[in-house]
Protein backbone atom coordinates (compact mmCIF):
# COMPACT_ATOMS: atom_id res chain seq x y z
CA UNK A 1 0.00 0.00 0.00
CA UNK A 2 1.61 3.05 -1.29
CA UNK A 3 1.75 5.44 1.71
CA UNK A 4 1.48 9.71 1.39
CA UNK A 5 5.00 10.81 2.72
CA UNK A 6 5.07 15.48 3.56
CA UNK A 7 8.12 14.92 5.43
CA UNK A 8 9.98 18.45 4.44
CA UNK A 9 7.22 20.20 3.17
CA UNK A 10 5.53 23.11 4.90
CA UNK A 11 1.42 22.89 5.35
CA UNK A 12 -0.14 25.70 5.86
CA UNK A 13 -4.02 24.57 7.42
CA UNK A 14 -6.10 27.69 8.17
CA UNK A 15 -9.29 27.24 9.92
CA UNK A 16 -7.00 25.09 12.58
CA UNK A 17 -8.47 25.35 15.61
CA UNK A 18 -12.19 24.12 14.10
CA UNK A 19 -13.01 20.67 13.99
CA UNK A 20 -11.94 19.94 10.00
CA UNK A 21 -9.02 22.67 10.50
CA UNK A 22 -7.44 20.42 13.33
CA UNK A 23 -8.41 17.19 11.77
CA UNK A 24 -6.23 18.40 8.83
CA UNK A 25 -3.46 18.94 11.16
CA UNK A 26 -3.43 15.87 12.30
CA UNK A 27 -3.20 14.40 8.59
CA UNK A 28 -0.69 16.35 7.78
CA UNK A 29 1.71 15.86 10.79
CA UNK A 30 0.97 12.39 10.38
CA UNK A 31 2.34 12.28 6.84
CA UNK A 32 5.28 14.16 8.11
CA UNK A 33 4.77 17.86 7.29
CA UNK A 34 5.83 21.11 9.00
CA UNK A 35 3.16 23.07 9.58
CA UNK A 36 1.95 26.59 9.81
CA UNK A 37 -1.69 26.54 11.91
CA UNK A 38 -4.30 29.41 11.38
CA UNK A 39 -6.97 30.79 12.91
CA UNK A 40 -8.79 34.03 14.53
CA UNK A 41 -7.66 33.76 17.89
CA UNK A 42 -4.25 32.80 19.00
CA UNK A 43 -6.10 31.22 22.36
CA UNK A 44 -8.13 29.03 20.80
CA UNK A 45 -5.11 27.52 18.73
CA UNK A 46 -3.17 27.01 21.69
CA UNK A 47 -6.08 25.46 23.15
CA UNK A 48 -5.99 22.79 20.37
CA UNK A 49 -2.08 22.21 19.39
CA UNK A 50 -0.23 23.44 22.43
CA UNK A 51 2.68 25.59 22.20
CA UNK A 52 4.69 26.57 19.01
CA UNK A 53 7.85 24.04 18.30
CA UNK A 54 10.18 23.76 15.83
CA UNK A 55 7.87 22.25 13.02
CA UNK A 56 4.58 23.82 14.52
CA UNK A 57 3.77 28.02 13.80
CA UNK A 58 1.19 28.95 15.18
CA UNK A 59 -0.51 32.30 13.75
CA UNK A 60 -3.63 34.48 14.54
CA UNK A 61 -5.30 35.78 11.02
CA UNK A 62 -8.28 37.37 10.12
CA UNK A 63 -8.90 35.74 6.80
CA UNK A 64 -11.64 38.21 5.87
CA UNK A 65 -9.11 40.80 5.74
CA UNK A 66 -6.41 41.09 2.69
CA UNK A 67 -3.28 42.35 4.54
CA UNK A 68 -3.96 39.76 7.09
CA UNK A 69 -3.82 37.13 4.68
CA UNK A 70 -0.70 38.78 2.35
CA UNK A 71 0.99 38.48 5.85
CA UNK A 72 0.14 34.83 6.90
CA UNK A 73 1.28 33.69 3.42
CA UNK A 74 4.56 36.26 4.06
CA UNK A 75 5.32 34.57 7.70
CA UNK A 76 4.75 30.87 6.56
CA UNK A 77 7.44 31.62 4.47
CA UNK A 78 9.74 33.24 6.22
CA UNK A 79 9.60 31.03 9.23
CA UNK A 80 9.84 27.62 7.49
CA UNK A 81 11.83 28.46 4.07
CA UNK A 82 8.96 27.65 2.31
CA UNK A 83 5.29 26.97 1.30
CA UNK A 84 4.12 23.56 -0.04
CA UNK A 85 0.15 23.16 0.89
CA UNK A 86 -2.73 24.92 1.72
CA UNK A 87 -5.71 23.23 3.35
CA UNK A 88 -8.11 26.12 3.49
CA UNK A 89 -11.21 25.30 5.93
CA UNK A 90 -12.63 28.60 6.27
CA UNK A 91 -16.11 29.44 5.84
CA UNK A 92 -19.39 29.59 7.73
CA UNK A 93 -22.51 28.39 7.48
CA UNK A 94 -26.73 29.83 7.75
CA UNK A 95 -29.79 28.25 6.77
CA UNK A 96 -33.25 28.80 7.20
CA UNK A 97 -35.30 31.34 5.68
CA UNK A 98 -36.16 31.41 2.00
CA UNK A 99 -34.47 33.99 -0.29
CA UNK A 100 -37.25 36.21 -0.43
CA UNK A 101 -37.30 36.42 3.63
CA UNK A 102 -33.40 36.46 3.93
CA UNK A 103 -31.49 39.51 4.59
CA UNK A 104 -29.16 41.47 2.63
CA UNK A 105 -26.42 41.07 5.89
CA UNK A 106 -27.07 37.35 5.52
CA UNK A 107 -25.79 36.85 1.57
CA UNK A 108 -23.19 39.53 2.52
CA UNK A 109 -21.79 37.30 5.17
CA UNK A 110 -21.75 34.08 3.34
CA UNK A 111 -19.84 35.84 0.69
CA UNK A 112 -17.18 37.13 2.71
CA UNK A 113 -16.62 33.35 4.57
CA UNK A 114 -17.01 31.68 2.03
CA UNK A 115 -15.40 33.29 -0.71
CA UNK A 116 -13.98 36.53 0.05
CA UNK A 117 -11.46 34.70 2.37
CA UNK A 118 -10.71 32.46 -0.57
CA UNK A 119 -9.79 34.75 -2.74
CA UNK A 120 -7.81 36.70 -0.22
CA UNK A 121 -5.59 34.21 0.23
CA UNK A 122 -5.55 32.90 -2.78
CA UNK A 123 -3.62 36.19 -4.17
CA UNK A 124 -0.07 35.86 -1.92
CA UNK A 125 -0.57 32.07 -1.71
CA UNK A 126 -0.33 31.43 -5.73
CA UNK A 127 1.93 34.40 -6.18
CA UNK A 128 4.21 32.44 -3.47
CA UNK A 129 4.12 28.80 -5.05
CA UNK A 130 4.64 30.80 -8.79
CA UNK A 131 7.28 31.85 -7.52
CA UNK A 132 8.47 28.71 -5.93
CA UNK A 133 8.12 26.83 -9.30
CA UNK A 134 4.61 24.66 -7.94
CA UNK A 135 2.43 24.02 -4.95
CA UNK A 136 -0.86 22.47 -3.74
CA UNK A 137 -4.23 24.02 -2.62
CA UNK A 138 -7.26 22.63 -1.61
CA UNK A 139 -10.68 24.45 -0.38
CA UNK A 140 -13.77 22.86 1.04
CA UNK A 141 -16.80 23.79 -0.78
CA UNK A 142 -20.13 21.28 0.30
CA UNK A 143 -22.50 19.26 -1.49
CA UNK A 144 -24.97 22.55 -1.86
CA UNK A 145 -22.75 23.63 -4.34
CA UNK A 146 -24.06 21.36 -6.64
CA UNK A 147 -27.44 22.31 -6.91
CA UNK A 148 -29.73 24.54 -4.45
CA UNK A 149 -31.08 23.68 -1.37
CA UNK A 150 -34.68 25.20 -0.18
CA UNK A 151 -33.60 27.59 3.09
CA UNK A 152 -29.55 27.65 1.95
CA UNK A 153 -29.86 30.40 -1.00
CA UNK A 154 -26.69 32.22 0.22
CA UNK A 155 -24.94 29.39 1.61
CA UNK A 156 -25.30 27.51 -1.76
CA UNK A 157 -24.63 30.40 -3.80
CA UNK A 158 -21.34 31.09 -1.83
CA UNK A 159 -20.18 27.64 -2.07
CA UNK A 160 -21.01 27.29 -6.13
CA UNK A 161 -18.66 30.53 -6.21
CA UNK A 162 -16.01 28.91 -4.05
CA UNK A 163 -16.07 25.87 -6.50
CA UNK A 164 -15.93 28.28 -9.48
CA UNK A 165 -12.84 29.80 -8.19
CA UNK A 166 -11.11 26.50 -7.32
CA UNK A 167 -11.67 25.72 -11.01
CA UNK A 168 -10.10 28.87 -12.39
CA UNK A 169 -6.93 29.04 -9.92
CA UNK A 170 -6.28 25.74 -11.23
CA UNK A 171 -6.41 26.81 -14.94
CA UNK A 172 -4.57 29.69 -13.98
CA UNK A 173 -1.68 27.56 -11.78
CA UNK A 174 -1.54 24.91 -14.77
CA UNK A 175 1.64 25.61 -16.03
CA UNK A 176 2.86 26.94 -12.85
CA UNK A 177 3.15 23.73 -11.20
CA UNK A 178 0.38 24.36 -9.49
CA UNK A 179 -2.79 22.18 -8.27
CA UNK A 180 -5.66 23.19 -6.99
CA UNK A 181 -8.32 21.40 -5.82
CA UNK A 182 -11.56 21.23 -3.29
CA UNK A 183 -13.60 18.62 -1.31
CA UNK A 184 -17.56 18.76 -1.14
CA UNK A 185 -18.38 17.27 2.41
CA UNK A 186 -22.17 16.58 3.06
CA UNK A 187 -22.91 17.12 6.47
CA UNK A 188 -20.02 17.49 9.18
CA UNK A 189 -20.04 14.83 12.57
CA UNK A 190 -19.07 17.90 14.58
CA UNK A 191 -20.42 18.63 18.38
CA UNK A 192 -21.92 21.54 16.84
CA UNK A 193 -23.88 19.74 14.05
CA UNK A 194 -25.24 16.88 17.14
CA UNK A 195 -27.09 19.77 18.62
CA UNK A 196 -28.10 21.81 15.52
CA UNK A 197 -29.93 18.26 14.41
CA UNK A 198 -30.38 16.05 17.64
CA UNK A 199 -32.80 13.71 15.65
CA UNK A 200 -30.47 13.57 12.93
CA UNK A 201 -28.48 10.28 12.51
CA UNK A 202 -25.18 11.11 13.05
CA UNK A 203 -23.74 7.44 11.69
CA UNK A 204 -24.71 8.88 8.16
CA UNK A 205 -22.48 11.98 8.01
CA UNK A 206 -18.78 12.23 7.25
CA UNK A 207 -16.19 12.36 10.05
CA UNK A 208 -13.84 15.25 9.89
CA UNK A 209 -11.28 13.41 10.01
CA UNK A 210 -12.53 11.85 6.46
CA UNK A 211 -12.64 14.37 4.83
CA UNK A 212 -9.54 15.62 6.17
CA UNK A 213 -7.64 12.41 4.53
CA UNK A 214 -9.20 13.61 1.26
CA UNK A 215 -7.65 16.54 2.09
CA UNK A 216 -4.39 15.84 2.45
CA UNK A 217 -4.77 12.98 -0.75
CA UNK A 218 -5.75 15.78 -3.05
CA UNK A 219 -2.52 17.64 -2.01
CA UNK A 220 0.10 15.15 -1.91
CA UNK A 221 2.32 13.60 -4.80
CA UNK A 222 -0.62 10.67 -5.38
CA UNK A 223 -3.07 13.10 -7.02
CA UNK A 224 -0.64 14.71 -8.93
CA UNK A 225 -2.71 14.25 -12.13
CA UNK A 226 -5.32 16.19 -10.19
CA UNK A 227 -6.61 19.64 -10.68
CA UNK A 228 -9.65 21.37 -10.79
CA UNK A 229 -11.26 18.58 -9.02
CA UNK A 230 -14.56 19.10 -6.49
CA UNK A 231 -14.22 15.42 -5.08
CA UNK A 232 -17.68 14.60 -3.16
CA UNK A 233 -17.37 12.92 0.65
CA UNK A 234 -20.71 11.98 1.44
CA UNK A 235 -20.35 9.33 4.10
CA UNK A 236 -23.17 7.64 3.93
CA UNK A 237 -25.80 10.56 3.37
Amino acid sequence: MTTIDMTGEVALVTGAAGNLGRACAAAFAAAGARLVLADRNRGDLEAVHGAETEDRVLVECDLTDAGSAALLVELAASRMGRLDSVANTVGGFHAGPKVEEDTPEAWSRMLTLNLETAVNLARPAMAAMRAAGGGRICTVAARPALAGVAGMGAYSASKAALLRLTETLAAEGLEAGIRVNAVLPSIIDTPENRAAMPKADPSKWVAPEAVADVILFLNSDLARAVSGAGVPVYGRS
